[in-house]
């Protein structure tokens, strides 16, 4: 720790002596793969990410509201682009989180199998077509989730689409470890991470009530990602928590997106655990923007030393140093 912390005293040194920011300090301090210390002229990767949070509505028969929450998520991307965003993220249900009151065949007082037959699938395509092509205006990437609908009797999927700056859907994730009403009577469950990149970072997805389970947040950092964004319309539990938990055990950035009326504001958390961003904490729409630079000093101290040596101590370094002895292997030998 006494290292680190002279290695930061160092880059601030130079940045107050030359005039430069951390980042460009920096520079100047990190090895290159070589072993040779960082030209000023290389370029690190870095992408600028807005995390917004929306009202989250319930019935998908509704027209007039899913109208209504499509052009909220365009307003959203509108104010996500004018901050110079490249990629905006949305909470679970952005446009509609269907109810499982609202859905149930044994509704509205029992929950049952879902009836998806009740949702306005041509509205809700038209909303998700409109997104597409104001990314496509905006040159913004989204990341908006929604309903994926399947073939024949089989229940959709709860899903991330991702729709590149040329508005097209370029992939899909679909929430894995559902809740157990959604498994039983409303989704088909995915099958496999999935991982996309915006200017050379790279972008992990997780949605619905996935934060609970580490081995999927442990699964993106051997992928190699440098954010996981995670959707949801609510889970129990302290989320916000759980997010700087996870950004900071796997050094990475977490993206938390969630409904407006959540009791805890969506934000950005950086490699560190520190929130470097949220959103209004008022319940009102909003979107928060951060530029993710893993040289800035919020993210270089995790992820130059912490995710390389744990890494290392995976790899099984530790073999070399165990020891054959009495003392080690009687675990009730007094002192």
């Amino acid at each position: 720790m006494t290292a680190r912390r002279n290695f930061k005293r160092q880059v601030r040194a130079r940045a107050a002596k030359t005039g430069e920011s951390y980042t460009s300090a920096l520079r100047h301090f990190l090895p290159t793969s070589s072993g040779d210390v960082m030209s000023e002229a290389r370029n690190l990767n870095s992408v600028r990410l807005a995390v917004a949070q929306a009202p989250v509505r319930e019935d998908p028969r509704d027209v007039g509201a899913l109208r209504g929450s499509g052009r909220e998520v365009r307003a959203l991307m509108r104010e996500a682009g004018a901050q110079g965003a490249r990629i905006v993220q949305f909470p679970e249900g952005a446009i509609c989180f269907p109810g499982k009151l609202v859905m149930s065949v044994d509704g509205p007082d029992a929950v049952g199998p879902a009836d998806w037959d009740r949702c306005q699938w041509p509205v809700l395509r038209s909303e998700l077509a409109a997104i597409a092509e104001l990314a496509r205006e905006l040159r913004l990437w989204t990341v908006i989730p929604s309903v994926h609908r399947l073939s024949g009797p089989n229940r959709p999927h709860n899903s991330l689409y991702v729709i590149s700056d040329r508005g097209e859907v370029v992939t899909r994730y679909d929430e894995r470890l559902l809740s157990k009403t959604k498994i039983s009577y409303m989704y088909s469950p995915g099958v496999s991470p999935v991982t996309f990149e915006v200017d050379g970072v790279r972008f992990g997805c997780l949605l619905g009530m996935e934060i609970h389970y580490p081995e999927l947040f442990a699964e993106y950092e051997k992928l190699d990602v440098d954010c996981v964004l995670f959707s949801t319309s609510g889970t129990p539990g302290n989320t916000a928590a759980q997010a700087q938990g996870h950004a900071t055990v796997n050094s990475y950035w977490v993206s938390l997106s969630v409904p407006a009326q959540h009791n805890t504001p969506s934000g950005i958390v950086a490699p560190n655990g520190d929130w470097l961003a949220r959103c209004l904490a008022d319940g009102s729409p909003s979107v928060a923007v951060v530029t993710l630079d893993d040289s800035s000093e919020a993210a270089a101290d995790a992820v130059t030393y912490g995710r390389p040596w744990r890494r290392e101590a995976r790899s099984g370094i530790y073999t070399e140093h165990q020891v054959s002895d009495p003392r080690s292997e009687d675990r009730t030998a007094a002192f």
